[in-house]
């Protein structure tokens, strides 16, 4: 069986992904914080920042495209299974 479109993730997990990135972010700088040992409280607490400005800047990103997409009356792709404008 060949695949002749691109491959891409459900519309759930797609939506998700971001608050995912933000929510493991949030695990591991909370994991640094109460890790004993300091050599490795700090890798683990700059992946967690990283994980967290990822996943808001993500999140910022589809806010912004979609916003100037609806300006220039555009619809949006991603919204047209849900209903929205076509």
């Amino acid at each position: 069986m060949t695949r002749t479109g691109k491959q891409r993730l459900s519309r759930p997990l797609y939506e998700g992904l971001p608050w995912i990135y933000v929510a493991g972010g949030v695990v591991a700088l909370a994991f640094s914080y109460f890790c004993p040992y300091r050599g490795l409280s700090i890798p683990i607490s700059l992946i967690g920042l990283l994980a967290v400005l990822g996943g808001v800047v993500v999140l910022l990103r589809r806010r912004d495209y979609r916003a100037m997409r609806s300006e220039y009356g555009q619809a949006d792709p991603t919204l047209r299974d849900l209903g929205g404008e076509d």
